[in-house]
């Protein structure tokens, strides 16, 4: 598998644990509804030389409970944990208009409105309040722009660009730094 290849392939998953004794898996699924991880079929480890066919026994806050093809006892399953489930990009299913994959963002030139480079798109984060897009400027520490129209206005995947609006400065940054110490005169 050429490097090209291997970096079409989507991480929709992780075994993060084992449940029960008949070898049951439990997985941490990066899917929009947990349980359609078994949906696309066949999945493959990072290094694309196993292959895991899973079948959904439940959904739980902690992920979804998951039996693999061949596998039947718990000390069998517990060597898979930490095992990242991946899919070939070409499986999933087309994305709407407004529809973007994390792995399509990844790796974006970014511009400002005036046409500015300004960095590029090195992840998306989500810590729970929506999707964030991680900034990387051409010098100094990244940044996260929420995914949100009103801050990401534009995003081109045949053109690998996305449009970043920020808000206006207000000014000379150090004066957030004074203090409310009276002048000396």
């Amino acid at each position: 598998m050429t490097k090209d290849e291997h970096s079409k392939r989507i991480l929709l998953g992780e075994i993060s644990g084992v449940h029960g004794i008949r070898g049951d898996i439990l997985v941490r699924t990066y899917t929009a509804t947990p349980d359609a991880i078994a949906s696309y079929g066949p999945l493959t480890d990072a290094a694309d030389t196993k292959t895991f066919s899973l079948k959904i026994v439940r959904v739980t806050d902690k992920g979804v409970v998951a039996r693999i093809a061949g596998i039947s006892d718990r000390t069998t399953a517990e060597a898979l944990r930490g095992t990242k489930l991946f899919i070939a990009r070409e499986k999933l299913p087309e994305t709407g208009a407004s529809e973007f994959y994390h792995s399509d963002l990844i790796g974006l030139n970014a511009f400002a409105e005036d046409n500015t480079p300004i960095g590029k798109i090195v992840s998306v984060q989500n810590f729970g309040a929506g999707d964030l897009l991680e900034l990387q400027p051409p010098e100094g520490a990244s940044e996260f722009v929420p995914f949100e129209d009103q801050w990401v206005p534009k995003v081109d995947l045949s053109t690998r660009t996305v449009v970043i609006r920020r808000p206006p400065s207000t000014g000379d940054e150090s004066e957030d730094a004074e203090t409310d110490e009276p002048e000396q005169t």
